[in-house]
């Protein structure tokens, strides 16, 4: 029965090993040069300048309401085009504007966390620190246990995934409408609990049945 556990065990132990390798690959993305999608929440900063500075999500056209400026088809440009694009447009009205724009990526985080749900995120954070801000994993959760989404499909990274923990959102290119899934080990602690539970059980069925 001894050797029999051991071996279950073993079984477990490199099935969650195993990496699955399906899915699209992504590449590391700068956030300056960054392309915006429907969904992504900018948060544009005009320093010294309130009204010209908030928070604005690019609608599914594809545009931004600015205030100054209107209407904003962000389609194929970059973070980086967009903060040209404004500061040319605001120099008549501020002398010598310093912008700085930010994509904020409005994610799901979901599985075995204390917090599930859909967060708007700093594509500064990395993996973990989205999933700190979902309460961090449930008791049966794991950081190990970490896949990233896209449309049900399960992206495949360009680095190893244990390096998770010091890439952030940007540099393993997330974007919105992705999700973070946290799953559960092959075997928990209070699943082996359960196994001992039930190998005790039997033994001890064994013995009474032998008694007799």
């Amino acid at each position: 029965m001894r050797n029999l556990l051991l071996a279950v065990c073993l079984a477990l132990s490199f099935a969650a090993a195993a990496q699955d390798t399906s899915g699209p690959r992504l590449t590391t993305t700068a956030v300056n040069t960054y392309q915006m999608r429907p969904g992504d929440v900018l948060r544009i900063l005009v320093w010294g300048q309130e009204e010209a500075s908030g928070e604005f999500q690019v609608d599914e056209r594809g545009v931004i309401e600015y205030p100054l400026l209107g209407e904003i088809n962000t389609e194929g440009l970059t973070i980086g085009d967009l903060r040209a694009r404004i500061r040319e447009g605001i120099a008549q009205m501020f002398r010598e504007p310093f912008v700085t724009i930010t994509p904020l990526f409005r994610m799901s985080v979901l599985g075995h966390v204390n917090r599930p749900g859909l967060y708007v995120v700093d594509p500064t954070l990395t993996t973990f620190d989205v999933v700190a801000l979902a309460g961090g994993t449930s008791p049966t959760g794991s950081l190990r246990k970490v896949r990233l989404l896209r449309g049900g499909e399960r992206i495949q990274l360009d680095f190893e995934e244990q390096a998770l923990a010091g890439r952030t959102l940007s540099e393993i290119g997330v974007r919105s409408g992705d999700q973070i899934v946290v799953g559960r080990p092959w075997l928990t602690a209070q699943d082996l609990g359960i196994v001992l539970s039930i190998v005790q059980i039997a033994i001890s069925s064994v013995i009474l049945i032998r008694t007799f």
